[in-house]
């Protein structure tokens, strides 16, 4: 993968950003400690996520590259403040003759499948972990599940339509895999 010097930027300011907001909603532990926790969390979840978009893209020989929407990132900080969090921090710019409704479905479908992959590897830190460990597993847990899930609505420019308008039976399995990470978690905890 390869990375222009405005998308490393954009990238980086975006990971600040959404760190800094989702540490606002933590409770307990000194800032510094929400600040790491969320840019573990949330941070790499992330990353993750448009990265994965990023690298099929650029699998079929599309340039792609994130860019991040300032104004969604300040709004993030401060409705963090009010307690709430709407999280748009940018989107991975794709351009190429290759995508099809197919390809594009599959570039879409690559970030919320890694959003649900982190979920399941943060899980075992939120059964098993204690104290630190266990905060951060759960965090990184639901935050990740969420964000693949949310990912998943089928309206607007959100992975969701694109992945239905592809593939009715793999978009229902991922919602129904979604779904049980975020709600299964009850069962289990």
């Amino acid at each position: 993968m390869k990375f222009s010097k405005v998308e490393l930027r954009d990238l980086l300011k975006a990971w600040i950003a959404i760190s800094v907001a989702f540490a606002i909603l933590l409770e307990g532990q000194s800032f510094i400690i929400k600040i790491l926790i969320a840019g573990l969390t949330v941070g790499i979840g992330f990353l993750a996520h448009e990265l994965s978009h990023k690298f099929i893209a650029q699998k079929y020989h599309c340039w792609a590259e994130f860019r991040s929407n300032d104004f969604m990132l300040i709004l993030a900080i401060l409705m963090a403040f009010v307690g709430f969090i709407f999280v748009a921090p940018g989107a991975v710019v794709i351009s190429g003759r290759m995508l099809d409704y197919r390809r594009n479905g599959i570039v879409s479908a690559a970030g919320p499948v890694s959003s649900l992959v982190l979920a399941i590897l943060f899980l075992p830190l939120a059964i098993l972990g204690s104290g630190i460990l266990n905060l951060i597993g759960t965090y990184g847990f639901f935050i990740n599940a969420w964000l693949g899930l949310f990912n998943l609505i089928p309206v607007w420019n959100f992975d969701g339509k694109k992945i239905l308008s592809w593939s009715k039976p793999f978009y229902i399995a991922l919602v129904i895999i979604a779904l049980a990470l975020v709600f299964g978690w009850r069962l289990i905890g």
